[in-house]
């Protein structure tokens, strides 16, 4: 027998403690990832002093920063937030798939639910609808933490 994980408008998230690695390139997009996340988890009731936030120079940077964050306190989940636009070389695309891998490797490496709130645009349209525009990508990374940390919590 199953159990159905709540909603994530249902989840208390007021004991949990929520960790944030964001990059500064591409910040003004980034900061609207933030915002978003912030507002999901306030909604669930996770105060200010349950969050903490790391920055770091880019994408590239949120795996080491997650593996630092995990390692060295008790997080219910830690959101990863970057934004990576498409240039004239495939550099981004290094960057995408090395961040991509090195989450979920810090992830399963750590046991702590790490969320993948990497934004990969091909052009600045792209990324800006989906951080301060029309799509809520934040809201929903916010909404994701909250559901990886009370399924962390009910399989302890």
């Amino acid at each position: 027998m199953s159990q159905l994980s709540p909603e994530p408008s249902e989840i208390d998230g007021s004991d949990f403690r929520i960790g944030i690695v964001a990059a500064r390139y591409n910040q003004i997009y980034v900061d609207g990832l933030l915002d978003g996340v912030r507002a999901a988890l306030a909604t669930a009731g996770v105060s200010d002093e349950q969050i903490v936030v790391e920055r770091v120079p880019g994408s590239n940077e949120l795996p080491i920063a997650a593996q630092l964050v995990a390692s060295k306190w008790r997080f219910d989940a830690i959101v990863a937030l970057g934004v990576i636009i498409a240039g004239g070389t495939k550099h981004f695309e290094l960057v995408a798939d090395a961040s991509n891998i090195g989450l979920q490797q810090v992830s399963l490496e750590s046991g702590v639910p790490v969320v993948n709130g990497v934004i990969v645009g091909d052009d600045e349209d792209q990324v800006k609808e989906r951080c301060v525009g029309s799509i809520p990508k934040g809201t929903e990374f916010g909404q994701c933490a909250l559901e990886m940390a009370q399924l962390r919590r009910d399989y302890r």
